[in-house]
């Protein structure tokens, strides 16, 4: 039998609970303490780049059920009740395929605004973009509309995306230092290789520092660190790592990647700046 929907501890970060929707595992995790409630639609979700340097990606996966396994497994659970209770283990999470079918992310009522609750944030939705949908990679937020096709290896591209991470594995405090460290990576991961290790852009030859400095962001201060870099084929674009301290709980820091191809296609980019003014932390206006 098929697990039913509820919170188990998460197979990819066991530290925290997730929610198994009884067919798949969703985007939404909680600590233990939280109340036992369903969680709002999955924003979209994919495969991890294994590529991360200076952050661990919270990453979740929209599972392809190829075993069922079947067993008691007891959970305890700190809060609703503080109860344990005897459940089926759901199956560990496979990779996904590169495109991916989920819904778009919630928006909390809101259509002018993207939120990313696990970090207890929102983005403005600003004109030319859209919640993203059929994304493989992890916590992307939003992109431009459509796809083309990618100048280098086969494969379809986006000419604009913004990303949502926390950083889980390491210790580091200071939004600058994060920054600097996230930003070749950041580069890498958007014009290097792409899931399926083909190099959609034949990777990235050069770059150029743009902007290094703080920024206000969400109520906090923040850092960012900007390039142009120049590909293999292509236009080439421009990344942006954007690090901050989080919404809620330990404020732990949040990297939000901007990636913008260059061109007349790309999107403009003065929106890196726009959507980060608008950054906000959850609940607020």
């Amino acid at each position: 039998m098929t697990p039913p929907p509820g919170w188990y501890r998460d197979p990819s970060y066991p530290l925290v609970e997730r929610w198994w929707d009884g067919t798949a595992w969703t985007d939404h995790r909680r600590g233990p303490e939280a109340p036992q409630v369903p969680p709002a639609p999955p924003r979209p979700v994919g495969g991890g780049s294994g590529r991360a340097k200076a952050v661990a990606l919270v990453t979740a996966g929209v599972v392809l059920v190829t075993s069922i396994v079947t067993g008691a497994f007891v959970l305890g659970r700190e809060g609703g009740g503080g109860t344990a209770a005897t459940r089926t283990t759901p199956p560990a999470a496979p990779a996904p395929a590169r495109t991916t079918g989920s819904p778009a992310g919630p928006s909390s009522g809101d259509p002018s605004v993207v939120v990313d609750e696990l970090n207890g944030i929102t983005l403005p939705l600003l004109d030319g973009w859209v919640r993203a949908q059929d994304v493989a990679e992890d916590d992307v937020m939003m992109t431009t509309p459509g796809t083309y096709d990618c100048p280098g290896d086969p494969g379809l591209c986006r000419h604009g995306r913004v990303i949502s991470r926390t950083v889980t594995a390491n210790d580091e405090r200071s939004p600058q230092a994060l920054a600097e460290h996230d930003i070749a990576d950041a580069a890498s991961s958007a014009y290097d290789r792409d899931l399926l290790d083909n190099r959609p852009f034949h990777g990235v030859t050069s770059h150029r520092q743009l902007r290094a400095s703080p920024v206000a962001v969400a109520g906090s201060v923040g850092y960012l660190v900007r390039w142009q870099v120049k590909t293999g084929v292509g236009p080439g674009g421009y990344v942006e790592s954007l690090a901050f301290p989080s919404g809620v709980g330990s404020r732990a820091l949040v990297i939000v990647r901007f990636v913008f191809d260059a061109g007349a296609d790309g999107p403009p980019l003065t929106d890196m700046d726009r959507i980060t003014e608008r950054i906000r932390p959850a609940g607020t206006r």
